[in-house]
């Protein structure tokens, strides 16, 4: 009988390093390869393909037409991701992709977004491999067409031999309609030493804020994240405005940029800032690669999504580099933040009450620091990208070994 590790591959529609791509990048590197080997079929090339290979992680590019790769999650149809005119050429890629499959002699498919889940699985079948679904994004009739979510949890029952999802709150819409073969595994993050460091000391940098001095150091607080209308970056701005009231010598930085789709809403929200005359506090600091750097040059964490986030990934790198957070209380954040022990909870799209809970923060150091304090080991305890590399690979060996079957 063979000894050889189980051959795992990932499939990913875009190389982009979003949320789901950078779980990925951190799961691959941290498998037992003595006993899954993992190899990484992506749809499109782009930054994560350099950073897996510069990694070590065997990784291919399978170019997929770009109208397919590019079509956004809001837009898809009842075909998931499928327009008119790309059926032909997504059905020609399925198979491609099949045979790719069978000639790497993979045992186990393992998807990671949206439109790798159908593309992948139906190939995997095609193939007749096993399937594992990973499910990064919430499938609700806010965050998808409701013909699509419906579409997608009726196939999320149909394809894949079982289902990973990022947060509990992720596998609640899927499973609403009735019971799924599936489980809620946290992405994991790595936690390097500069990720360990808690910014304590608020107390003393913060107390020009009540007098007539200016703080040696301007206390700086961040929103980091894709610009995007259901980011909230309009909601952090004008909470910045009201905590500009009470302590004008605070800085705001907006961490991250928008995609080609979203540069009209990116506009809209930097004009918002010069007719708030917000310009000289708030700095759009652009994309960033190296997101704990500029963690640890932040003295507050603020997220400020609208609709409900399926997981979360920068509130929990935030608690980890000992960052007071604040969040807002939708979708999966409720499973990272424990309100008033880890960090403050907020209500979804409410600038006033993000307003008042820097301004409780910023008035109560000793508090922040006691929230940023408990952050570290929160993390360690339940979000190391070691836990959730050992849980998926139980999962692997259940499904390869049949104990889970569709």
């Amino acid at each position: 009988m063979s000894t050889r590790p189980a051959r795992i591959l990932f499939v990913d529609h875009t190389a982009s390093l979003g949320g789901g791509e950078i779980a990925l990048f951190n799961l691959v590197r941290h498998l037992d390869q003595s006993r899954y080997m993992p190899i990484v079929l992506l749809c499109s090339d782009g930054p994560l393909f350099g950073k897996l290979t510069s990694a070590g992680i065997e990784t291919h590019i399978l170019p997929l037409a770009a109208g397919v790769v590019n079509t956004r999650k809001d837009s898809l149809g009842a075909g998931i991701f499928l327009r008119a005119g790309a059926v032909l050429t997504t059905l020609a890629y399925v198979r491609r992709l099949a045979k790719f499959i069978k000639a790497h002699d993979i045992d186990l498919v393992h998807t990671n977004s949206l439109k790798a889940d159908v593309i992948g699985g139906i190939a995997a079948r095609l193939a007749r491999r096993k399937l594992i679904w990973h499910v990064r994004d919430r499938i609700d009739d806010d965050y998808l067409p409701p013909r699509a979510a419906k579409v997608f949890r009726w196939l999320s029952r149909v394809l894949p031999h079982y289902v990973i999802a990022n947060s509990a709150a992720t596998l609640r819409t899927l499973s609403r309609d009735r019971p799924l073969n599936g489980t809620a595994v946290p992405s994991g993050i790595e936690l390097s030493s500069r990720m360990h460091v808690v910014h304590d000391g608020l107390a003393q940098r913060w107390a020009g804020l009540m007098g007539p001095q200016l703080p040696e150091d301007r206390p700086v607080i961040g929103l980091v994240g894709r610009i995007s209308p259901w980011k909230g970056q309009h909601v952090f701005i004008r909470a910045a405005a009201k905590v500009l009231e009470r302590f004008r010598d605070v800085r705001f930085q907006i961490i991250g940029a928008a995609l080609f789709a979203e540069r009209d809403y990116e506009q809209s929200v930097r004009d918002m800032t010069v007719e708030l005359g917000l310009q000289d506090s708030i700095e759009f600091t652009g994309f960033c690669e190296n997101i704990p750097e500029r963690l640890a040059a932040l003295d507050m964490l603020v997220h400020a999504s609208t609709l409900g986030e399926p997981f979360g990934q920068v509130v929990i790198e935030g608690m980890a580099a000992g960052k007071p957070v604040i969040a807002t209380n939708g979708g999966g954040i409720p499973e990272i933040v424990r309100d008033g022990d880890t960090g403050l909870l907020i209500p979804m799209d409410d600038h006033t009450a993000m307003a008042e809970a820097i301004i409780r923060l910023l008035e109560n150091p000793e508090l922040a620091e006691r929230l940023a304090a408990r952050g570290p080991d929160w993390v360690r305890q339940n979000f190391a990208i070691e836990r959730t590399a050992q849980t998926i690979q139980g999962i692997y060996n259940s499904v390869l070994n049949n104990a889970i079957a569709r």
